[in-house]
């Protein structure tokens, strides 16, 4: 009878009598998932077996190879993390050992041999045929690639080109009208170049890698070219914060934040500072791209609004279910069903394999750059689009061995990032879709650098050097039941308000003893957090505001800040004046953006017990090194989102106002808008009253009808200048 076996969660039938696997010989042998194929002619029988003292390493001995001694039994050894190498006979010259990766391949045939549902393939190195046995001496290694099947590729692609029927509908599109398929074509245009990448990668890149090997060099010793590039950044940032001195303070704020972490770092000593200047450049190149450069502006412009139309067709779920008064008048019915389409979508893509395949090519990216380990830097970025408790399943099986600086790393990734289904909730609130995506992955290498500054590895770490193709066996987990995520997203809001407004009456009535009037826990977060929210960058009117919203961000939950965020960005784009008596209605677009960034995090006080919930129930063992690094974690990933925000106001450029004589010559004044109030209030400061006569100066004196568009921006609005207009 064929025994089965299970490797990594793929079933292997017939490992018995003439398995190529076994040693079974003959060309009629089964394949191995599909991938082995027939084995050796002379090799022996043999059968699996499974050392129960090791959970993690299974061993299968065959019979004896062709070549060496006839009492070396073949075996291959399947270590898990803290698996050793398998002795070597006694008296055999020692082999190198064999190797076991993962990489991720599309089925077919052409690939995999008969079966395409598994993915299975092996490679050997040499010439000789290979042999099993431990005691040959000119043994070559043996690697075997565990290949995991991508059921997205099948749809678009055959082997290493997309298949003629997607071609057919691409030519079509194309030709019928080539500016509707501009969108396709920019994203098959992304997809041959990953292609034609990994070709290269796979037919040269021996030949690649010696080539670029003296650049390598050159950047790994060349202590001057860097010092070049450091140079050169600080004479930019100098002669573009001359322009605009509020960046100055932006700039300031984030070199202070960057030495505050520092000051706060478990072993001084032992800081990476490759990790921590190469995580901070990729996040500075990111935001400088999607902040400053046109295609960045215009492509995550393109994305934001993408995004938001397609956010719209949960419209048509949740009209059917709970009709259109409920959607359009309460806002569980109008924001949480978003939350569930999103996270619908999310669990689509991870089966389609989408989602992984990013986050694959992501965390190379990273752990490259930084140095970085495969674990930590995986779940890092998969913070990006999952949240706090779904991304470290990416690396479940890795907990039980991380050090605590990598738990620390995982940690840090969780609390400075959201969840993309939170993500599609925000921005139906109306906050702008380009700065959260943007604030998400700049997020990412962030973390990743500021973790390494504060809890800086000082173990040895199991997973050092180790391809990120080893730890993607549970990938698939990613995305959260989003019924529950929902109840949690309600249940937290009616918790947090309440008890919010419970604090607010409390401290009202405190006040009120010692006559204080109006004392409130916003209040308070407002003066306590005014500074650092003036040194992200924030104008210092606005930095009451922008203080109060990261006290309930932090205190209570990002969701509420955002919640009062974007009532903040309503009252400015409907066109409200910004001050009522002595309250703020509203924030600069400057204030905004970088308040946007500040929030991007789910880094407040509850998110604790989320993060010690999720991550004990995977390693109930190690609660107490979780408990011991989560609040260095929790202040990391505060000061990260900061650090973005700080960047956001470095790299802000205001949107240009436009001409107001135009403006205001062809507006309809039955309503107001931001650009209306601007106009207005320009229009004010250019007119002069003396003994109740108008004058203005600037464009307006050449304007004949200014007093007529005076008279109309007072119908809005209140000014000294409206008394000369009666």
């Amino acid at each position: 009878m064929s025994p089965g076996c299970a490797l990594r969660g793929c079933r292997v039938p017939g490992w018995g009598a003439g398995s190529a696997f076994a040693g079974g010989g003959g060309g009629g042998g089964p394949r191995l998932c599909g991938g082995l194929g027939p084995g050796p002619a002379g090799r022996g029988r043999g059968e699996p077996a499974t050392h129960p003292a090791s959970p993690r390493r299974r061993t299968w001995r065959g019979g004896a190879a062709a070549r060496g001694p006839a009492s070396a039994p073949a075996r291959l050894s399947l270590p898990g993390p803290t698996a050793a190498a398998p002795p070597a006979p006694h008296g055999a010259p020692v082999a190198r050992r064999d190797r076991i990766v993962v990489s991720t391949l599309r089925c077919g045939r052409s690939n995999l041999g008969s079966n395409p549902s598994h993915g299975i393939a092996r490679r050997y190195h040499g010439t000789r045929a290979p042999h099993f046995g431990g005691s040959s001496p000119g043994r070559r290694p043996l690697k075997l690639v565990l290949r995991i099947c991508d059921p997205m590729a099948l749809t678009f692609l055959t082997p290493n080109m997309p298949s003629p029927a997607y071609l057919c509908y691409f030519i079509a599109a194309c030709w019928l009208n080539f500016h509707r398929a501009l969108a396709l074509v920019i994203m098959t245009a992304v997809v041959v170049v990953f292609i034609c990448w990994s070709l290269l990668k796979k037919h040269c890149g021996a030949k690649l890698l010696l080539l670029l090997s003296p650049v390598q060099k050159c950047f790994q010793k060349s202590w001057l070219l860097w010092v070049a590039l450091l140079g050169g950044l600080i004479t930019w940032l100098v002669l573009d914060t001359s322009r605009n001195p509020e960046q100055f303070v932006s700039l300031a704020g984030f070199c202070f934040l960057v030495l505050f972490l520092f000051a706060c770092s478990k072993h001084h000593g032992a800081v990476s500072w490759r990790a921590v200047f190469w995580g901070l450049g990729l996040e500075f190149l990111f935001g400088l791209f999607v902040l400053r450069t046109t295609p960045g502006v215009q492509a995550f412009k393109w994305l934001g609004d993408q995004i938001q139309f397609f956010l719209g067709y949960t419209t048509a779920g949740s009209s059917f279910v709970f009709g259109n008064e409920l959607i359009d008048n309460v806002f569980a019915f109008q924001t949480l069903p978003i939350v569930i389409f999103f996270s619908c979508v999310m669990s689509i893509l991870y089966y389609l394999g989408a989602m992984q395949w990013l986050i694959v090519k992501i965390s190379w990216l990273l752990q490259v750059s930084m140095g970085t380990t495969p674990t930590e830097t995986l779940s890092v970025a998969g913070n990006i689009f999952v949240g706090q408790t779904e991304a470290p399943l990416l690396i479940r099986p890795y907990l039980a061995d991380m050090t605590r600086s990598e738990i620390h790393a995982v940690m840090t990734g969780g609390f400075s990032t959201i969840a993309g289904s939170v993500m599609g909730a925000y921005i139906s609130f109306g906050i702008d879709a380009a700065s959260l995506i943007a604030a998400s992955v700049m997020a990412a290498p962030c973390a990743l650098a500021m973790s390494k500054l504060v809890y800086p590895e000082v173990e040895e770490s199991k997973f050092k050097g180790k391809g990120k193709q080893n730890i993607l066996e549970a990938a698939s987990n990613g995305a959260a039941a989003s019924v529950g995520l929902v109840a949690n997203i309600a249940a937290n809001l009616i918790a947090f308000l309440a008890v919010l407004d419970f604090i607010n009456a409390a401290l009202r009535w405190l006040g009120e003893m010692v006559d204080i009037e109006g004392l409130s826990f916003q209040v308070i977060c407002s003066y306590v957090l005014m500074p650092v929210a003036f040194l992200m960058g924030a104008d210092w009117a606005d930095s009451p505001l922008v203080a109060e919203l990261l006290g309930i961000k932090i205190f209570l939950n990002e969701f509420v800040a955002y919640q009062q965020l974007a009532m903040y960005k309503k009252n400015r784009l409907s066109g409200l004046e910004e001050w009522d008596g002595s309250r703020k209605q509203w924030i600069s677009e400057r204030a905004e953006s970088i308040t946007t960034f500040a929030l991007c995090g789910f880094a407040n006080l509850s998110s604790i017990g989320i993060m010690l919930g999720g991550l004990a129930s995977m390693v109930p063992h190690r609660k107490g090194d979780l408990a011991s690094v989560v609040l260095r974690a929790l202040l990391t990933g505060i000061c990260v989102s900061m650090l973005n925000a700080c960047l956001a106001g470095l790299l802000h450029v205001p949107t240009p106002l436009g001409d107001c004589v135009t403006f205001l010559s062809t507006t309809n004044f039955s309503s107001t808008s931001y650009t209306t109030y601007m106009c207005c209030k320009d229009l004010f400061a250019s007119s002069v009253l003396e003994n109740g006569t108008l004058s203005f100066t600037g464009p307006w004196a050449s304007q004949a009808e200014s007093v007529l568009y005076v008279m109309q921006c007072c119908g809005h609005y209140n000014h000294t200048s409206c008394a000369g207009t009666t």
